[in-house]
């Protein structure tokens, strides 16, 4: 008999399970496989038990618990060795990785510049103030070393599109250090859509004028700001740049065309 296909709305996407909806078993037991790294709080190198072992412990057929483990896999949650001393192992799982997972869900349906700007307006702001105060010289270093990639005209058109994705570099830095990681995480996110977005890379290549130099003065009282520790004025300055940014780039859309 043919599986029914899920119920979706009416865009055909999913966001969650309803309650009470029973997951497809090998959703089920990849599940179960997570509970399991838990309670035996196995690390990021450990090995997993057998495959005859997993097939007894969560009682399922040996297809089920393989599509279980492609599906960890995929995940990014477990890793497997062939050859002696092989098997499968407990994984690190890197946010670039889940971001790229994240970022195929819009791969036809990608969001507007608008929906992006919207997220970052909401969330850079709060980042620079939690950061205020509590970053080390390195990490201040860091930063400083990228706003030397564009605070220069660029000479050529690869420099110019690095120069623009390196200011967004330095969006992405300061959400990697966030002391709340899933604020930094979704903030990191919105700059990855940026960097995969068609419209965003033209927008980067077009060889017009650009708010370099404006974006420049934001960052250099940005860090000020976050050397000082003033919590406050690093809300109101990247409150106030992200604005600026969004009706740049919205601008610049207009421009070029559809």
């Amino acid at each position: 008999m043919q599986e029914k296909p899920d119920k979706v709305g009416p865009d055909g996407k999913s966001l969650f399970i309803p309650a009470g909806k029973a997951k497809r078993r090998p959703e089920a037991i990849a599940d179960l496989m997570k509970d399991f790294i838990r309670s035996q709080n196995l690390a990021p190198g450990s090995r997993l038990p057998q495959e005859r072992e997993l097939i007894d412990r969560f009682k399922a057929a040996k297809g089920t618990v393989r599509a279980a483990m492609k599906a960890l896999e995929t995940q990014g949650l477990i890793f497997t060795r062939s050859g002696p001393g092989g098997g499968a192992f407990v994984a690190a799982p890197s946010a670039q990785h889940a971001m790229e997972l994240l970022a195929t869900h819009f791969f036809f349906d990608p969001p507007s510049l608008s929906d992006i700007y919207a997220i970052r307006k909401a969330l850079e702001p709060e980042v620079a103030a939690l950061l205020a105060g509590r970053m080390t010289a390195q990490q201040l270093a860091l930063l400083e070393s990228t706003i030397l990639i564009y605070d220069h005209p660029p000479t050529d058109s690869k420099e110019r599109y690095r120069q623009r994705v390196a200011e967004l570099d330095f969006h992405s830095q300061l959400a990697q250090l966030s002391p709340n990681p899933l604020l930094g995480f979704l903030c990191g996110l919105m700059h990855n859509l940026l960097r995969d977005l068609p419209l965003a890379r033209q927008i980067y290549a077009d060889p017009s004028p650009s708010s370099r130099e404006e974006g420049l003065s934001f960052q250099y009282r940005l860090m000020a700001a976050l050397k000082d520790g003033r919590a406050d004025d690093a809300r109101r300055i990247a409150t106030e740049h992200m604005a600026f940014a969004e009706t740049y780039m919205l601008a610049r859309a207009k421009t070029l065309g559809p």
